[in-house]
């Protein structure tokens, strides 16, 4: 449109009637003749404006995440690396509980034996020169540990250290096949001794040296000692045999326990560094289980419908205790017709 008078003309009349319109829509309020010019304007333009946003929204939110997009992916990496601290440290604390725990019963089980202990953890497992079954202790010659000392953990007999260096230890296990440990019966006092059988530690065999004299599963075995308990003082539980292998013949008896030390998996142990003044014994065996008793007997289906008989009541008997009286009426009868 070009600029020429008449255009200006029109324009500037526009613009007066504009505010002609607005005063006259501002003095007189609610009543305002221009309301129904208003309320079709909203409605068609307010159509055109919620039209717009809702195109327009998508659009703006697809920028948003463009924008946000560097933010949100470091969010998401702080958040993981949360969950990876809280989910290690939840495992540390299950952890220590369970070094707690253990560290508690292998205390208990030194004082009711009278050993003093150095206690360690196990932190590696690996074969040594002569010996497959060894581990590796945190505690060596500063700790007090010597060689030819007796390593347990608080359920059982672990092994013997063989080597030592000053602040750590290695220890042959109990379940090494070129190892032999004096051991003898629950009760009985039977001797024999003890190796490993290549299973890694799952089952120990046990040799009894008296063949005449009784063996049988469930019988308990403890350590026998050596003198002045090195390398193994006595009275630490061994196992529980599980079976008892037949060798007519022989001069020794063969038998399989089940290890009380779980020697797959060793955590926190201790060394004996100075034996008991006393053998324990039998002292440190975990209790027996108990016997389940018998089943308690019930009454048969006459018996529990009748409470006289289930009770047995005075004044009531049974069918055999009433057959003898009709057989004696008998003779009566006989007798009477003759």
């Amino acid at each position: 449109m070009k600029d020429t008078r008449r255009t200006r003309a029109i324009t500037g009349l526009l613009l007066a009637m504009a505010l002609v319109l607005m005063t006259v829509d501002h003095r007189t309020g609610e009543g305002s003749p221009l309301g129904p010019l208003k309320g079709m304007g909203a409605a068609v333009f307010g159509g055109v404006e919620q039209l717009g946003a809702e195109v327009a929204r998508p659009v703006g939110r697809f920028l948003d995440a463009l924008l946000d997009a560097p933010g949100a992916q470091e969010r998401v990496e702080e958040l993981r690396r949360e969950n990876d601290r809280l989910r290690r440290d939840l495992m540390a604390q299950n952890l220590d509980r369970r070094r707690s725990e253990e560290l508690h019963r292998l205390l208990g089980a030194a004082g009711t034996g009278g050993y003093r202990i150095v206690p360690a953890q196990v932190v590696a497992r690996r074969g040594v020169p002569g010996f497959e079954e060894a581990v590796e202790l945190d505690a060596g010659e500063s700790d007090g540990v010597r060689p030819e000392m007796t390593v347990l953990s608080g359920a059982g007999l672990v092994g013997r250290v063989i080597r030592v260096g000053p602040a750590t230890s290695t220890v042959v296990l109990v379940s090494d096949l070129a190892l032999a440990t004096g051991a003898r019966l629950e009760g009985s006092g039977e001797i024999g001794f003890v190796n490993g059988t290549g299973d890694h530690g799952r089952l120990l065999q046990f040799r009894l040296l008296d063949s005449t004299a009784p063996l049988e599963a469930g019988q308990r075995i403890v350590s026998f000692g050596s003198h002045r308990g090195a390398p193994y003082v006595a009275g630490v539980p061994i196992g529980v045999i599980e079976r008892v292998e037949a060798t007519p013949g022989e001069l020794t008896r063969t038998a399989y326990a089940r290890p009380y030390a779980d020697l797959t998996a060793l955590d926190v142990v201790g060394v004996v560094v100075e034996p008991p003044e006393r053998d324990p014994r039998d002292a440190l065996l975990p209790p027996r289980p108990a016997k389940a008793s018998g089943p308690a007997k019930t009454a048969g289906p006459s018996e529990a419908s009748d409470p006289a008989k289930a009770a047995g009541a005075p004044g009531t008997t049974s069918p055999r205790e009433r057959r003898p009286r009709r057989e004696r009426r008998r003779p009566r009868k006989r007798e009477e017709t003759e």
